[in-house]
């Protein structure tokens, strides 16, 4: 039996950044984080396309809101202190035709609600920012920008490393037990007894939520989004960032062109169902995990109501063509030729059992545990900040 004062569980970003920020305030403590996989940010933090969010999108007041802006500046502040490259490149939210346009009016209003320096532009200045972009209007987010998150993980586990923490890959958690004033966590590796646990299992946060003893108030559903990358000599066609007018009844941006760290343009992503919690792959299937999001009341219900827009998520997962037409109404000059398929992801979304997805970060708590039972896009960019709201939270307890 190993005993520490603080448990993480999750070697993504968010369980990194709470280490750093709780290491950072109370060096003082013990503290251990645990990570099923060989190495950390495995799932979200590493498949992710690497934007840092300026948080235009957000309900004015919400966490997303708050923590990206914040968190943005965060990550930031910490990539310049350790050297790490991040390009300030910016973005256009382009409307493609007139519908699109009390869309982009109502997302222009929520970006000067929440601080963001932006503005509208018109089809000139689009393509001047954009010369093969399509549209009639956009916003330009001179602010947002690309970093490669994977890195900055590896340089906060070295960080909390050497003040101290314990930071242990290969290590599945397999019971939680709360036992008055401990909890204590079983894994593959060992137990540890601890004085307060924090969740960040990501895909399986839930599955941890109800081993911790507490009902999750929302019901993981994985979605795998797809992409595909450029080939260098179409890399002319996108110099920044690239996105549509969302969706506003959807919370996906639709497909959009990326310019990642490393130089090359990224796009997509569509969203599918994922027939496994870790289906980065269109025939990986774990029978349990399927059998749980099919028999999920909530999972019926959102796909009930949004089965015209699943259909065409799908429909551009088997079909490239289709998938090209998609990006075709951003950058007419994209060809079938120009893709290569790249490495997918699967984004954790918390349902609820009426069927609706829950649009914001979710915390969850109990005496002995903080719980994080959903944290999509942009928790990468916010990371830094929610670390340091849940220490704050644990800091009401010591």
């Amino acid at each position: 039996m190993q005993h520490t004062d603080v448990a993480i569980i999750g070697g993504g970003i968010v369980g990194l950044a709470t280490a750093y920020r709780l290491g950072q305030q109370f060096p003082e403590l013990r503290l251990t984080l645990l990570e099923k996989e060989r190495e950390l940010a495995e799932h979200q933090t590493g498949r992710n396309s690497g934007v840092l969010h300026s948080g235009i999108y957000y309900k004015p007041g919400s966490l997303k809101a708050k923590n990206c802006r914040d968190g943005k500046l965060a990550m930031e502040q910490f990539c310049r202190d350790e050297g790490i490259d991040y390009d300030i490149c910016g973005k256009v939210i382009v409307a493609i035709d007139e519908s699109d346009l009390p869309a982009l009016e109502r997302i222009h209003e929520r970006g000067q609600a929440n601080g963001v320096r932006c503005e509208m532009v018109d089809r000139d200045r689009l393509h001047e920012l954009e010369p093969h972009a399509a549209g009639i209007r956009a916003i330009h987010v001179p602010e947002a920008g690309i970093v490669d998150y994977r890195q900055v993980s590896n340089r906060i586990a070295e960080i909390v490393q050497h003040r101290g923490g314990d930071v242990r890959t290969d290590t599945e958690v397999k019971a939680i037990a709360p036992n008055g004033s401990r909890v204590m966590v079983s894994s593959n590796a060992g137990e540890w007894e601890c004085r307060y646990l924090v969740n960040c299992a990501g895909l399986y946060c839930d599955r941890v939520s109800q081993m911790g003893g507490q009902k999750p108030s929302a019901q993981i559903v994985p979605f795998r989004g797809e992409y595909y990358e450029l080939k260098p000599e179409a890399h002319h066609l996108c110099r920044t960032l690239i996105y549509p007018v969302p969706d506003p009844s959807f919370p996906f941006l639709g497909v959009h062109f990326t310019r990642m760290i490393d130089g090359g343009v990224e796009c997509g992503p569509n969203a599918v169902l994922a027939f496994a919690r870790e289906g980065y792959r269109k025939l990986t299937i774990n029978p349990y995990d399927l059998w749980e999001s099919l028999t999920y009341p909530g999972f019926l219900k959102l796909a009930f109501k949004y089965w015209r827009v699943g259909a065409g998520e799908m429909w551009r997962s088997f079909s490239k063509a289709a998938f090209v037409k998609a990006l075709q109404r951003l950058v007419p000059e994209i060809r079938s030729e120009h893709l290569v398929t790249a490495p997918a992801g699967v984004r954790a979304q918390a349902v609820t059992r009426k069927g609706e997805m829950v649009d914001d970060f979710l915390i969850d708590e109990t005496e002995r545990i903080i719980n994080i039972g959903n944290a999509p896009s942009p928790a990468a960019t916010a990371s830094l900040n929610i670390g340091k709201l849940i220490v704050e939270k644990l800091a009401e307890r010591f």
